[in-house]
């Protein structure tokens, strides 16, 4: 039984190919990452990005559906751009670790529930309008 095996298994292919290029691109004199922000698509790997019109200021929207919302104001492959998607990829790793949940009434952070109605959150005892950053969701380390 065990020369059956070894010979199925000697005889199976099982490896896959990886793309040639492992390493940074040069393109233009300039060297580039492999994932990079293009002016001409909004992409991230596994993260659909739909440019619309949002309401008031706000610039861009984590859904938890998994996707990114991106205010058509903001000028593709700007730093802008980037900044907003780094924080709304925060939210959807918040959102998909458990830490944050929302639906049309309620906010949820750290296990916390927060009311929520015409744009606003209760907070603190007062109704605070959504995509502030005081609260505890919307601090990031780096602004």
């Amino acid at each position: 039984m065990a020369h059956l095996y070894q010979s199925v298994v000697a005889n199976t292919n099982m490896g896959f190919k990886l793309g040639k290029s492992n390493g940074p691109i040069i393109q233009g004199g300039k060297m580039k990452s492999k994932l990079f922000f293009n002016k001409e698509e909004t992409s991230i790997p596994g993260t659909p990005v739909y440019r619309k019109n949002l309401e008031g200021t706000v610039l861009g929207e984590a859904n938890d559906d998994g996707s990114i919302y991106l205010d058509k104001k903001v000028v593709p492959g700007s730093e802008e751009e980037k900044h907003i998607l780094i924080h709304e990829m925060v939210h959807l790793t918040d959102m998909k670790t458990g830490k944050l949940a929302y639906d049309d009434d309620h906010i949820k952070w750290n296990g916390e529930t927060y009311p929520r109605k015409d744009g606003k959150i209760l907070f603190n005892n007062e109704w605070v309008p959504e995509g502030t950053k005081d609260f505890p969701w919307e601090e990031m380390p780096w602004e």
